[in-house]
């Protein structure tokens, strides 16, 4: 397993699960009388909160409704799809040779 591959083995288990939080973190906006710090939820919201703090500063909420998650969601999809795609730039690193 070359540099590249192990980075973008890495790289991908992290965009995925970050991804995944971030779509946890849609589910529980459905439920805004859960407590983001208490446990198992704080788990999904610790991780997921930096990132959607500055967002949340340029993206005001559409009709009282926090649409930073989804966001996130699609920015994180993206860098998966441009770093680690079919054609992604660590996926053709590791093919030339």
């Amino acid at each position: 397993m070359t540099g590249v591959d192990l980075t973008a083995w890495i790289l991908g288990s992290v965009l995925g699960l970050m991804t995944f939080l971030f779509i946890f973190r849609i589910i529980l906006t459905w439920y805004p009388q859960v407590d983001l710090n208490r446990l198992p939820f704080n788990l999904i919201a610790w991780p997921t909160e930096p990132f959607l703090i500055p967002l949340r500063k340029l993206v005001q909420p559409i009709g009282g409704v926090d649409i930073t998650p989804i966001i996130c969601v699609g920015i994180f999809s993206l860098l998966r799809e441009i770093l680690l795609g079919q054609q992604g730039l660590l996926t053709m690193l590791s093919h030339v040779n």
